[in-house]
C-alpha cells in the first residue's frame, strides 16, 4: 500500500497545476530525501506557483537535496540554473564547492549572486580568487556577495583582499574595502590606513572610514582626527570615532559640538536643500558617538545638544546612556522650557531612564 510520500510524488504529474502545488508542499513537510528527484523535474514546470513550491520543499528538504542540485548549475535551461542556485545559496555544502565555483562565471547574474552567496556558507579558501573578479561585476548585487563570501571565508581571503586595494579599478578597491571592514581582521587596519591617505577615489577613502569603524582599532584614531578636517570625510571620521570606542575620542567629539576646528566653510548635504550642511551632519555624528562611548563627562555638552533642533532627537536618545545620572538635569530643563518640541523628547528621554512619567 503506498505511502503518504509515494502519494504526493505521484500527484506532482497531476494536471491540474494546483495539485501539483499541492503536492510539492506536501513533500516539503515530509522532507523525505526520496521526493528530490521529482522535485527537481518540477523545477521545468510551467506554473510558476509550482515552481515556487518545489523550491521551498527542496529547501525544507536539506541536506539530501544537494547533490542534485548542483548537477542542475549546468542545466540547459537557465530557469532551472536560477532556481537551484536559489537555494544553494540556503543549503549548499562542500559537495557542491566545484559546481558552485564554476557558477561564478555564469552569464546569468541572478546564478552568479545566488552562487557566492552559497559559496560564502561553505567558507573554502579555493573560492578566494574566482570570487575576486566578482568585485567588479556589473550587477551591484553580485557585487555584494562577493564582497561577503570573502570576508566570511576570514583570514585565508586576506592576501587577496589586500592585493585588491591596489587594483587598477575603483570598484575593485571599493568592494576590497568593504570586505576587510567586515573581516574584522587586525592585520588589515594598516593597509586600510595607507588606502586612506593614497587613493585617488573619495568613495573608496568614505569606504575606507566605514571599514575602520567596523574594525575598532584604536590605532586608527589619530588618523580619523587628522582626516576629520576633510570635507566630504568629516561626518564618516566622527561616526567611525564613536564605533572604534576608544575613550581618546571624547574631547574630539565635544570639541565637534562646541564649535572647535570647526572647517571654514561646510558643503551643503545633497538632497537637503541649502539650509543643512555637512557640518550639521557632523554634529549629529558627534552627538550618537558620545552616547556609543558612554563617558559622563560628555553629559553636559549633550545636554546643551538637546537645544539645536537638528541635534535634539540624537542627543535625548544618547543622553538615555547614563541612566539615573541624567534624572536631575532633564528635570531642569523640563520646568525651564516651554518648548513643546523639547519637552517631548526630554520626558521620552525621562522615561527611558526609569522616570515615572506620573511624576513630571
Amino acid at each position: 500500500m503506498a505511502d503518504s510520500v509515494t502519494e504526493q510524488i505521484a500527484a506532482l504529474n497531476d494536471e491540474d497545476w494546483a495539485i501539483r502545488e499541492e503536492a510539492a508542499a506536501a513533500l516539503g513537510g515530509f522532507r523525505d530525501p526520496r521526493a528530490v528527484g521529482p522535485l527537481v523535474c518540477l523545477l521545468r514546470d510551467a506554473d510558476h506557483a509550482v515552481r515556487q513550491a518545489a523550491i521551498g520543499a527542496l529547501t525544507a528538504i536539506g541536506e539530501p537535496s544537494v547533490p542534485v542540485l548542483g548537477l542542475c548549475l549546468s542545466d540547459p535551461q537557465p530557469g532551472v540554473q536560477e532556481a537551484a542556485s536559489s537555494v544553494l545559496a540556503l543549503i549548499a555544502d562542500e559537495r557542491v564547492l566545484i559546481p558552485l565555483i564554476d557558477a561564478l562565471g555564469n552569464q546569468d547574474w541572478i546564478v552568479r549572486m545566488h552562487a557566492a552567496k552559497a559559496l560564502r556558507r561553505i567558507k573554502d579558501a579555493r573560492a578566494i580568487e574566482p570570487l575576486i573578479p566578482l568585485l567588479q561585476d556589473k550587477v551591484k548585487a553580485v557585487r555584494e556577495e562577493a564582497t561577503i563570501a570573502l570576508a566570511e571565508i576570514g583570514d585565508a581571503a586576506l592576501p587577496s583582499l589586500l592585493e585588491a586595494l591596489k587594483h587598477p579599478e575603483w570598484l575593485v578597491r571599493l568592494h576590497a574595502v568593504e570586505a576587510l571592514g567586515k573581516s574584522r581582521s587586525a592585520d588589515a587596519v594598516e593597509p586600510l590606513l595607507w588606502a586612506l591617505f593614497n587613493d585617488h577615489d573619495q568613495a573608496v577613502r568614505e569606504d575606507v572610514i566605514r571599514a575602520l569603524g567596523q574594525l575598532g582599532d584604536g590605532r586608527a584614531l589619530e588618523f580619523l582626527v587628522t582626516v576629520m578636517k576633510e570635507p566630504g570625510l568629516r561626518p564618516l571620521a566622527v561616526d567611525a570615532l564613536g564605533k572604534i570606542g576608544d575613550r581618546r575620542a571624547v574631547q574630539v567629539l565635544i570639541a565637534v559640538l562646541e564649535g572647535g576646528d570647526r572647517p571654514v566653510a561646510s558643503r551643503t548635504v545633497a538632497g537637503c536643500g541649502d539650509s543643512w550642511d555637512e557640518e550639521m551632519e557632523t554634529q549629529g555624528a558627534a552627538v550618537r558617538a558620545l552616547g556609543s562611548l558612554g563617558d559622563e563627562s560628555a553629559i553636559p555638552v549633550l545636554l546643551k545638544a538637546l537645544e539645536p533642533t537638528v541635534t535634539r532627537a540624537d542627543a535625548a536618545a544618547a543622553l538615555t546612556r547614563f541612566g539615573s545620572q541624567v534624572i536631575a538635569p532633564l528635570l531642569t530643563i523640563m520646568t525651564q522650557t516651554s518648548d513643546e518640541n523639547l519637552r517631548f523628547h526630554v520626558k521620552d528621554a525621562l522615561a527611558k531612564v526609569g522616570w515615572r512619567a506620573g511624576r513630571i
